[in-house]
């Protein structure tokens, strides 16, 4: 059994790097949910994964709200591990739309995404994809062509680079940035716009507006973690560990732990990263403890340009508090299996400077 038949029919199952394992557990009701199909857990990018519960109807309504949205459904390249939300909620749209996505390795080279491409046989076509993907198929010209031709494109799971917004306009690309996370099912705000039937408002948080997402694609909560579930779930809702603000369009600030207290200074890490982003391919930004400063800001990047610049450029932009005092130059960014960068062995790359 794979996760395209556990989900279409109705198995209880986890899906992990090596296969699906059936979890009947998550439908005890003294232990989980009678109504949940599939367990997943987070990334773990930040320490010790979650294992949230997600339900069939859930899945079903980010899959009819996400067709809703870009304007049809039809065949999938599936280029993200199942094990992983955006990978799992792919296979979600492929039941529902009964057509079966074309899966390529998450590691692809640009020229096993074109073959993939070539074996779509649907009139609408469509592929989720990282940023670190698409940046990287972006430049390749017959990649580029091959994106040119899908009916949408969704790019999530991390920051995204101004160089991606830049593209979507100079190349006339369908392309869908999207905001969520396993505990919504996957993307539940695309191009800064909740999906159908979902509604963003903000909770005060330590001077911070906190991101609160309430609908239908909502998780059922954490399995065996009832005081965390109590936490970040509530009535349909649930509590992010993300800021930002809701106006005509929601603004991903940045994580709760991804502000800097630097000499009294609050810095948004995911502020400077984005200046960053403009002039090297890849970087992360973010906080170290330091005796003197409390936090100091510390930035990985790849590419040659100039440090001296990149400084002035945050400097000018955002103020000398969030200008990083350690930097780090590498050949590529570590990546988790999902495309995320690797914050804890980046964190540790950089508490060892």
């Amino acid at each position: 059994m794979d996760v395209y038949e556990a989900l279409a029919s109705g198995t209880p199952f986890e899906a992990t790097a090596k296969g699906v394992i059936e979890r009947r557990d998550i439908t005890d009701p003294n232990r989980g949910h009678r109504d949940a199909v599939a367990v997943v857990r987070t990334s773990g990018s930040t320490g010790t994964p979650k294992q949230t519960l997600l339900t069939a109807s859930a899945l079903s309504a980010s899959a009819q709200a996400t067709a809703e949205r870009i304007g049809g459904q039809g065949q999938w390249v599936l280029a993200v591990g199942t094990q992983y939300v955006a990978g799992l909620a792919v296979v979600s749209r492929s039941v529902h739309a009964g057509t079966q996505p074309v899966v390529i390795d998450p590691g692809f080279r640009p020229d096993e995404f074109i073959a993939a491409t070539r074996q779509l046989k649907h009139e609408f076509t469509a592929v989720s994809l990282v940023p670190t993907q698409l940046t990287r198929l972006l430049e390749h010209q017959d990649a580029l062509a091959a994106l040119q031709s899908y009916s949408a494109i969704l790019v999530g799971g991390s920051a995204i680079p101004d160089s991606i917004m830049q593209a979507k306009q100079r190349y006339d690309l369908n392309l869908y940035t999207t905001y969520g996370m396993s505990e919504t099912c996957g993307g539940c705000v695309y191009n800064g716009t909740p999906l159908p039937g979902m509604t963003v408002d903000t909770v005060e948080h330590n001077g911070v507006q906190r991101l609160r997402l309430t609908g239908p694609m909502v998780a059922a909560g954490y399995f065996d973690d009832p005081q965390l579930t109590a936490t970040h779930f509530h009535n349909g809702s649930y509590l992010t560990d993300d800021y930002g603000a809701v106006g005509d369009v929601v603004q991903v600030h940045g994580r709760l732990d991804d502000v800097i207290n630097t000499g009294g200074i609050k810095v948004s890490a995911a502020k400077v990263q984005q200046v960053l982003q403009r002039w090297v391919p890849e970087a992360f930004v973010t906080g170290i403890d330091d005796s003197h400063w409390g936090q100091r800001v510390c930035a990985v990047i790849t590419g040659t340009t100039d440090q001296h610049i990149l400084a002035d450029t945050v400097r000018q932009e955002l103020g000398a508090p969030a200008v990083p005092k350690t930097w780090l130059r590498v050949d590529a960014l570590p990546m988790l299996e999902n495309g995320k960068p690797d914050r804890l062995t980046l964190t540790h790359w950089l508490v060892k400077e």
